[in-house]
């Protein structure tokens, strides 16, 4: 019987033991969620400010450097700002431009980078590419046209006629079309097929234009020969640089390649404008999400 007596109270002493160590740890634990629930934000007024400068400029300088790296080798937006690629483009048309196509040269960052020479993993562009470039007797302007000539290759204008190579590009009248910024306010569209058969519409204003007849261009290695889809309204690789009273574009570098127009994304009607807010919807409907080729 006394062995039994004890043992029970060991159990009895052991019990005490177990519920003083589950209420030691209850109030530990309370103890330690009670000094949870005092923790309080001790920076003052200004640390707090400084810190959410400095995680907003964090934000903001994510956000460039990705849209840098976009406009750099993506794509990047132009606006139309003349009716020179009519009737394929028109002013206030909002284009995007293939970065990659070409490769990457000085004039694909958002500012020159004058250390690059030439073009790095550099892709020629095809004849019928609709190009943006910076115009070559500025290396700052943004121009856009078509290539019509490749790099030793000879064009010219006979009679309202393109020769490329000695060879009359053939062409097919389609009628009269509107044409923006030009009196008379009509001209007459054809559809174009150059030597590798691609296609593209122009149109003509005018028959013996000031450059509808033109000696022989030469293209030098390394340059193209532009042309605006909008044959009598547009300055391009058929008129000198160097001319005083109206300079043209002159041959282009294959540097000075920006990209590929591949998508009229938009277009805003005449009148439209940023600062104007009640313009923002003057949009033509029908020209969004048109490819362009």
């Amino acid at each position: 019987m006394a062995k039994s007596d004890d043992t029970a109270n060991e159990a009895i002493a052991a019990a005490a033991n177990a519920a003083g160590r589950i209420d030691h740890q209850a109030t530990t634990s309370a103890d330690d969620d009670s000094d949870d629930e005092e923790v309080v934000d001790t920076r003052d007024t200004k640390q707090v400010a400084i810190d959410e400068a400095k995680e907003i400029f964090s934000v903001v300088a994510v956000a460039l450097i990705l849209v840098m790296i976009l406009r750099t080798f993506l794509f990047q937006p132009f606006t139309i700002p003349s009716a020179s690629m009519e009737p394929n483009l028109y002013e206030g048309d909002y284009i995007i431009v293939s970065k990659w196509d070409y490769g990457i040269s000085k004039y694909s960052f958002p500012i020159t980078v004058p250390f690059i020479k030439g073009r790095i993993m550099e892709h020629a562009p095809k004849r019928g590419d609709i190009v943006v470039f910076k115009l070559p007797r500025d290396n700052k302007t943004d121009y856009i046209k078509r290539v019509i000539g490749l790099p030793g290759d000879t064009v010219q204008m006979r009679k309202d006629q393109l020769y490329i190579n000695g060879k009359p590009v053939p062409n097919t009248e389609l009628g009269p079309v509107e044409a923006k910024g030009f009196s008379p306010r009509f001209a007459t569209a054809y559809r174009e097929q150059l030597p590798d058969g691609r296609t593209h519409l122009m149109q003509d204003m005018v028959k013996d234009g000031r450059a509808d007849d033109t000696g022989e261009f030469i293209v030098p290695a390394g340059q193209y020969f532009m042309m605006g889809d909008n044959r009598d309204n547009s300055l391009d690789s058929r008129f000198s640089p160097d001319d005083p009273y109206e300079p043209g574009v002159g041959f282009v570098p294959a540097e000075n390649l920006e990209g590929r127009a591949v998508l009229i994304l938009m277009s805003w009607k005449e009148g439209s404008s940023l600062w104007k807010p009640w313009t923002w919807l003057n949009f033509h409907w029908d020209r969004f999400f048109k490819s362009l080729h």
